[in-house]
């Protein structure tokens, strides 16, 4: 075996491994977003007095409205990324609110994009965007409700009679 083909061999193997793996990235990227969100906003709904107080030394118009939102935001949208149900959806608002925190908690420590790139916020900014771009994955709620609605529709939605199969059998 020449190293050629011992190469495309293993390239061939490490795509097929990628493949029957791919179910795992959005899953990984939902719970640990998920997970935190949820344990942020549940941290902020129990204490919206010291949220509201930071909101406003970040001069936030309406802080107690904001710190309010900002927090079932978390809360709820951790809860939806983590059993990826309306995953799209609920990561539109905690995209939202990572952009609004670089821009008003994080900018007096972005000089350059090493300093934003560094930031966890951003971090978390980006793998919300790629689960708006990719969804919620194979292994959620989100795909769990396509196959049932997909299969009921297969099911109301065929003709009763098939001319087509009825000619074939005949």
């Amino acid at each position: 075996m020449t190293i050629r083909s011992t190469l495309l061999m293993t390239i061939h193997k490490f795509d097929n491994l990628r493949d029957q793996l791919k179910w795992a990235a959005p899953l990984l990227a939902r719970f640990t977003l998920g997970v935190l969100f949820l344990s942020t906003g549940w941290g902020k709904v129990h204490h919206l007095e010291k949220v509201t107080a930071f909101f406003a030394d970040l001069a936030i118009p309406y802080p107690a409205l904001q710190a309010t939102l900002v927090s079932y935001v978390e809360l709820i949208g951790g809860s939806l990324l983590i059993i990826g149900l309306a995953t799209e959806f609920a990561a539109v608002p905690l995209i939202v609110s990572m952009s609004v925190a670089l821009l008003t908690a994080k900018r007096g420590e972005i000089h350059n994009l090493p300093d934003l790139f560094g930031l966890v916020e951003w971090t978390y900014l980006m793998l919300l965007i790629w689960i708006v771009f990719v969804g919620a994955g194979r292994i959620s709620v989100d795909s769990l409700l396509r196959r049932l609605i997909r299969g009921r529709n297969r099911h109301t939605t065929a003709p009763l009679f098939d001319a087509s199969n009825q000619a074939q059998s005949t």
